[in-house]
């Protein structure tokens, strides 16, 4: 007996009820970490990712997860990973997202509400701060040049991210049209971001819900007409060998029976849908003009107020639709506030452009910015508040049914539609920085310097920004 129970006691029993033991505490210790989470630790513990979120992107991604997932533990590995599924399914930036849907995870919208703003405050706090100096910093000798290595690493920048995007979104045929259209759309007819993006992704719903469950037929009918095609290819054939140019009842030419062929193959096969759904997105693409008069209300007595109204505005609007992150706006925003308003000329756009990328959070903050420079501080908090508002509201009310949301096979085809589009409208975004902010042969040699390093290394953004201010800056020293 006393053998019989020291071989189970050897077999690893206690070991078991170790095990148990020490998985029973630290479930206990995670739920007692979640409970924990107040709004002062939501909000201080995503006020220092605010404060060091250099490099935005996944840069910021992988601080988050390093607080929430390990140190903090409010999150498993899976709730993450759906975290940023759906920051990246939703308008406005994925780390913007993220961070919302973390707090509403753990307390609700309070959290969502005080996580955002600890998430964004630095970096606001940081631009209005460069807005109030900005025309003094500007005037000092040579600063000229170091914006001219912000804006050389900034074009880089985008053009590499389009890229990306690019290779990952377009693996099939319509989406590299919808590519192309996209960006011509905003080149060349000056068509609005909120256009591109609802008309694509209304091609991406009807070409997934109505034109590819109908393509196998679309093959059986192509096939048809070709063995169709065939047999008669066959029949002409013997019927040349015995009378020559004899088709069915009449004398014709062999040149008239092909003709015959290729009617009436050409009427059994439709036309592609692509070419169709080109057609239609390039006529109902329509001048931005015809939406000033739904971007403003009407003109308050106070005129400050009334611009910062103005151009909070304009922001709520490119917020709602902010698919792809902040460098998607950047001609929507330039057209806005450059174009049509006349606020910014276009070098102040582009330093705007660099202020976003070197200070932390992600590059929508330039709407601090912009709303400073029209409106004073009034406009730098009301812009920052409307365009982080829209994808606020949007990622709460998704996150409350996260799991229907992602099954949804229209949302589904929606974002298949606009994702294309999104890489269309960065290579724009990259235009329109190139063309406002580069303006020699030596800011577009760093250019693709810069490029080539971004896609063989992958260096943090930040370090590159400041790396190509500094070369312009001192090669402007060295030269003149």
């Amino acid at each position: 007996m006393s053998q019989t129970r020291g071989v189970k006691k050897t077999h690893g029993h206690p070991r078991v009820h170790k095990i148990k033991t020490r998985a029973r505490y630290e479930q206990r210790r995670l739920k007692r970490i979640s409970r924990t989470a107040t709004l002062g630790g939501l909000f201080l513990s995503f006020l220092k990712i605010g404060v060091s979120g250099f490099g935005g992107g996944f840069a910021v991604l992988a601080q988050i997860r390093h607080l929430v997932v390990l140190e903090r533990r409010w999150l498993g590995e899976h709730d993450f990973v759906e975290a940023l599924a759906l920051g990246q399914s939703l308008p406005g930036t994925s780390a913007g997202n993220a961070v919302t849907y973390i707090g509403f995870r753990v307390r609700g919208w309070r959290g969502a509400s005080v996580s955002l703003a600890g998430f964004i405050l630095p970096s606001m706090l940081m631009m209005i701060a460069l807005a109030v100096f900005y025309d003094r910093f500007r005037a000092l000798p040579n600063t000229e040049q170091l914006f001219h290595g912000f804006n050389a690493a900034v074009v880089a920048l985008i053009a590499v991210t389009a890229w990306r995007m690019g290779r990952h979104t377009s693996s099939k045929s319509w989406q590299r049209i919808l590519i192309v259209l996209s960006f011509a759309a905003v080149i060349l007819l000056r068509a609005t971001v909120v256009e591109v993006i609802l008309i694509s992704g209304l091609i991406g719903i009807g070409i997934e819900s109505f034109v590819e469950p109908r393509l196998p037929r679309l093959d059986r009918i192509r096939g048809i007409a070709t063995r169709r095609q065939q047999r008669i290819r066959e029949r002409l054939s013997r019927r040349r060998r015995t009378k020559p140019h004899k088709f069915y009842g009449g004398y014709l030419t062999e040149a008239m029976a092909e003709q015959r062929l290729r009617e009436m193959s050409e009427g059994l096969v439709t036309q592609t849908p692509e070419a169709e759904l080109d057609d239609e997105l390039i006529t109902e693409a329509v001048e931005p003009q015809s939406r000033k008069a739904f971007l403003f209300p009407a003109i308050p007595l106070i005129a400050k107020l009334g611009l910062a109204l103005s151009v909070s505005f304009i922001f709520l609007r490119i917020g709602a639709v902010t698919f792809g992150g902040g460098y998607v706006m950047i001609p929507e925003i330039e057209n806005e506030v450059v174009n049509s308003h006349h606020w910014l000329n276009h070098q102040e756009f582009a330093d705007a452009t660099a202020l976003g990328q070197i200070t932390p959070g992600p590059v929508l903050i330039m709407a601090t910015f912009v709303g400073y420079r029209v409106a004073g501080t009034p406009g730098a908090v009301l812009s920052t508040l409307c365009v982080f508002l829209p994808s606020f509201l949007m990622t709460i009310a998704a996150g409350s049914s996260f799991r229907r949301f992602r099954t949804n096979r229209q949302m589904q085809a929606f974002l298949r539609g606009v994702a294309p589009a999104v890489t269309g409208l960065l290579a724009a975004a990259a235009w329109s920085v190139a063309r406002s902010g580069i303006h020699s042969l030596i800011g577009a040699a760093m250019t693709v310097v810069i490029v080539v390093i971004l896609l063989r290394y992958r260096p943090n953004a930040f370090w590159v920004l400041m790396g190509a201010g500094a070369f312009r800056f001192v090669l402007a020293l060295v030269l003149w």
